[in-house]
């Protein structure tokens, strides 16, 4: 689709439309992990089970739970693609995203080691301050 519309299009246009759509999707993302960073509980990091209100009908929760996964894998991969050399973008803070998205048996060992980092931990609580939010508590 993108290629026909780009039909036609000199290589400068190309280029522009490219910077466009990266300018995009970087914006989008940091939106995004924004927002999920500052919603997050003080104490999500700590150990013990995270309870969550799901919706009462089994079709609901069933959805719920499949888009939810969805998302997670598609910010996993956008983490990884970010973390590439020469990409810039969230790529750490995308993927820990992602991860809190998923539902899978060792996912919370997972967040606290990919947290406990201090490059990460120093970023969340940065962008969770600008919101006047306090410190994530590991």
């Amino acid at each position: 689709m993108l290629g026909r519309l780009l039909e036609g299009t000199t290589l400068t246009e190309r280029i522009w439309w490219g910077a466009g759509l990266f300018a995009a999707s970087s914006l989008i993302s940091l939106a995004a992990v924004t927002a999920v960073l500052v919603a997050l509980p003080v104490d999500y990091f700590r150990a013990g089970p995270v309870a969550a209100e799901w919706p009462r009908s089994p079709l609901l929760r069933w959805g719920w739970r499949i888009g939810k996964n969805i998302l997670g894998l598609a910010l996993i991969v956008l983490g990884l693609l970010l973390s590439l050399p020469g990409v810039p973008g969230q790529g750490l803070l995308t993927m820990v995203i992602g991860l809190i998205l998923l539902d899978f048996p060792g996912k919370r060992g997972i967040e606290r080691r990919l947290v406990a980092r201090p490059a990460v931990l120093g970023a969340i609580n940065r962008v969770r301050a600008r919101f006047h939010r306090p410190p994530m508590e590991l």
